[in-house]
């Protein structure tokens, strides 16, 4: 018995991106249940962060370019330089950032509040995650408009799932550096929001979302990891919190995994 026509389906899948998006608020509600906010804590919420983004750039991104390629017709060597090429478009925009934008851009106007240099490396880290929800709404949209109705369910289900961790880790890095609750929710929960944005891209346009696919998961990846390279890695290991975010961020990055691989 079909439910569903070829013709709705695909459509089926920019909403079941829009729901796996929403579970990226789901997780960012945690950030109600954290305690205030000391030195300590924001060392290990941000390295908690930095596990999640590392686990989520080599396991959902980096890989699944590689895989994604080969599924299209290139060889391994072929696969593996179409993602490498996007890792280093990615790594090159952040970069990019980091150097045009000017500080004054994330000043918050109150005494006793983080300095500015800090705040923009939060900005940075909060807009790699959105970036990278964009091609994980890519897949669900691809797969929904290849009319592939069961595959589509269970990778917006899988990503839903990882999206939970993901809005928990945005929300807690934002409340770190001096934000409010309320505020950390909401950003983290919009970052979620442009996974449909990626679904409605890869239900209108399936064949040319699948050829630039690979390549887009690598620039996501790219911008992940040199975020946590050049700016949370450093920012977290030069006080005497150093240990203390090792440990958090390899359990970051244990959860994340956990959730890639498992649901993936």
């Amino acid at each position: 018995m079909t439910f569903f026509d070829s013709s709705t389906v695909p459509w089926i899948g920019a909403l079941a991106s829009l729901i796996a998006g929403s579970a990226t608020a789901l997780g960012a509600l945690g950030v109600f249940l954290m305690p205030r906010k000391n030195a300590k804590l924001e060392d290990a919420f941000m390295s908690f962060a930095a596990g999640v983004m590392l686990a989520a750039a080599f396991f959902g991104l980096i890989l699944a370019g590689i895989h994604a390629a080969e599924k299209i017709g290139f060889s391994s060597i072929s696969s593996v330089s179409i993602v490498i090429a996007g890792i280093l478009l990615g790594s090159v925009f952040v970069w990019s950032l980091n150097h045009f934008i000017p500080h004054e851009h994330f000043e918050m106007g109150k005494h006793g509040l983080p300095d500015t240099l800090r705040l923009k490396r939060i900005w940075l880290f909060v807009i790699a995650i959105a970036i990278h929800n964009i091609p994980e709404g890519m897949a669900v949209g691809v797969s929904f408009a290849g009319n592939n109705m069961s595959n589509g369910t269970s990778l917006a289900f899988g990503i839903g799932l990882q999206n939970i961790p993901e809005g928990f880790a945005v929300a807690v890095a934002l409340l770190a550096v001096g934000y409010n609750r309320s505020f950390s929710f909401v950003v983290a929960s919009i970052t979620g929001f442009l996974e449909p944005l990626g679904g409605l891209i890869g239900v209108l346009t399936l064949g040319i979302a699948q050829t630039f696919y690979p390549i887009i998961l690598g620039f996501a990846g790219g911008s992940m990891l040199f975020i946590i390279s050049d700016e949370i890695i450093p920012e977290t290991h030069r006080k005497e919190h150093a240990t203390l975010s090792t440990f958090c961020l390899l359990g970051g990055f244990v959860i994340m995994m956990f959730f890639d691989v498992l649901f993936g």
